[in-house]
């Protein structure tokens, strides 16, 4: 796990660039299941990455601290975001004081940690009455066009046994494959947000190759897929532009 996770590493200016974002949605849903605004609010990111997640936090007025392992990510983070704190480490040991945060969050990060560490980790750093958020931002399975490139992924790497046991990864996967809630917390209340973007096929693309199966597999591999891709995309958008619809889906705990 360890070396998908920071397969990113390499690739964050690529991730930084083509990874969508979250719509406003997110975190209205966000303030009503947590019960209290983000403005004001001590927030961790936790696996904040280039910092996608973080500078929506940051926007909402919450006062937001970045976690983050990897060093490529975390260069790329500092560069796109100078003004907002970042440190070094990861979602099982916690480089955070004690009871300080109202919420932490995990934007497409909780499924990188050893939940019989997290866990604890989130409860002793959360005060009381503050409130875990997780979310994974996937592409809808039930617009035609996106579960049938799923069904390709999956049959590219799974198939073929490219990676192994591991698969796609999160290339083109809903969050049952891979995904589990924690458990040793109170139940978790749990939202799905739509949303979509407009986009060029090429950025879509840069997208789908920024995930950790095609980092792991090597250009040459992930050549094989976008190239075959391009051409049957083509087909359906002549004009170059595609619209990728999400479901983002959300889980909050309180503690």
């Amino acid at each position: 796990m360890t070396t998908r996770a920071r397969s990113f590493d390499a690739a964050a200016a690529l991730y930084q660039a083509h990874r969508p974002a979250y719509p406003a949605a997110l975190f209205d849903a966000v303030e009503e299941l947590t019960g209290r605004p983000l403005a004001g609010s001590r927030v961790a990111d936790i696996g904040a990455g280039t910092g996608i997640a973080t500078e929506l936090l940051h926007a909402r007025g919450a006062e937001v601290v970045a976690v983050e392992p990897g060093d490529g990510m975390a260069a790329e983070f500092r560069r796109s975001h100078p003004g907002i704190p970042l440190v070094r480490g990861d979602g099982d040991r916690l480089p955070l004081a004690g009871g300080a945060f109202d919420l932490l969050t995990y934007a497409q990060a909780w499924h990188w940690t050893d939940p019989a560490r997290s866990v604890p980790e989130a409860r002793r750093v959360l005060r009381p009455g503050g409130a875990l958020a997780i979310w994974w931002n996937d592409l809808d399975p039930a617009v035609p066009w996106i579960a049938e490139q799923g069904g390709r992924l999956r049959d590219f790497f799974e198939g073929d046994g490219r990676l192994g046991a591991g698969g796609a990864g999160g290339a083109g996967r809903t969050g049952a494959d891979f995904r589990t809630l924690p458990q040793g917390l109170d139940g978790f209340t749990t939202r799905s947000v739509p949303w979509s973007r407009r986009i060029r096929l090429e950025d879509h693309l840069a997208n789908l190759a920024s995930h950790s199966a095609f980092l792991l597999l090597g250009e040459a591999g992930t050549r094989e897929f976008t190239d075959a891709e391009r051409e049957r995309l083509l087909a359906l958008f002549p004009d170059g532009s595609v619209e990728e619809r999400y479901v983002v889906g959300l889980s909050v705990a309180r503690v």
